[in-house]
């Protein structure tokens, strides 16, 4: 699909950078059910990442349902099979909110790429369903995702490994857990051979909405962009694989609860340019 020609999507994006509360204040996962604006919302559960599907789905089935949805649905992928099934397509279509869990974000890709469960997802995206992942689920969310690279020891070229992710949201990249395993030096690598992405580092119990040329953060966490636009030099086209990385004025930002900043022109945008704040009081007046 040529992604420059597809229609402004009318439904929400939201990224979670993993182990979000499902037990007391549940504040992002009240919000992204929040931001479907349906009474009754179905919500579709994709566990195709996890290797405890039964688990997983069982968890947010219960977190969901005391949250107020009217069904959730067991969108149970395990194959490239199952992915063109019609019983699968069908929930994907009723589904006011897809959300997907985490855990290896390459089963994602391998299972549902160039599938019929994948532009279902696209296409309720684009009508106004609100598409959320955590961990995993959100990685895979860009045109490019990252999917392995130590974090000790990652601004080394060929470090980062990248792969085709789902194609939802162009120029970032979205890399997950980032404060709790150190993963700064993956987003600067990534930064310094692919300038024009933006890195969008997720904490834990941490999220970001995409909308409208903007990201709008929520959750306890924090959420950390590696903006390396602005880079004036790096040795990176002069090294083999396994070289240290060198790589200069890299910008970084770190957000918290509503804060918010703009692609277009690249600054952070706080509370007071916002209007309403957070993310929970924005949703109040619309």
């Amino acid at each position: 699909m040529d992604m420059s020609i597809r229609p402004v999507p009318r439904g929400k994006l939201v990224a979670i950078g993993g182990a979000e509360d499902k037990t007391s204040d549940t504040e992002i996962l009240r919000q992204v059910l929040a931001l479907s604006q349906a009474s009754d919302p179905v919500v579709g559960v994709i566990t195709t990442a996890s290797s405890i599907p039964e688990d997983v789905f069982s968890d947010y089935r219960q977190v969901f349902e005391r949250l107020g949805a009217g069904e959730v649905l067991d969108v149970r992928i395990r194959e490239r099979a199952d992915a063109a099934a019609s019983a699968m397509l069908d929930m994907l279509s009723r589904s006011d909110v897809i959300f997907i869990s985490g855990g290896d974000q390459m089963r994602l890709t391998s299972i549902l790429g160039a599938s019929d469960a994948l532009e279902m997802i696209r296409r309720r995206y684009d009508e106004g369903a609100v598409i959320a992942g955590t961990s995993a689920g959100a990685a895979c969310q860009s045109t490019t995702m990252v999917y392995g690279g130590h974090a000790t020891d990652s601004l080394r070229k060929g470090a980062v490994k990248m792969s085709a992710g789902f194609g939802l949201i162009e120029g970032v990249i979205i890399d997950t857990h980032f404060l709790e395993r150190g993963r700064f030096s993956r987003l600067m690598e990534v930064g310094a051979t692919n300038p024009e992405y933006l890195g969008v580092g997720l904490g834990e119990d941490a999220a970001v909405l995409f909308e409208n040329d903007n990201i709008y953060a929520f959750g306890p966490g924090h959420v950390i962009l590696v903006d390396s636009s602005a880079i004036t030099s790096s040795n990176v086209f002069d090294l083999s694989d396994g070289e240290a990385v060198s790589v200069h004025n890299v910008i970084m930002h770190a957000l918290v609860d509503g804060n918010g900043y703009s692609f277009t022109d690249r600054r952070v945008l706080g509370p007071k340019e916002l209007g309403t704040g957070s993310l929970e009081q924005r949703n109040a007046y619309t």
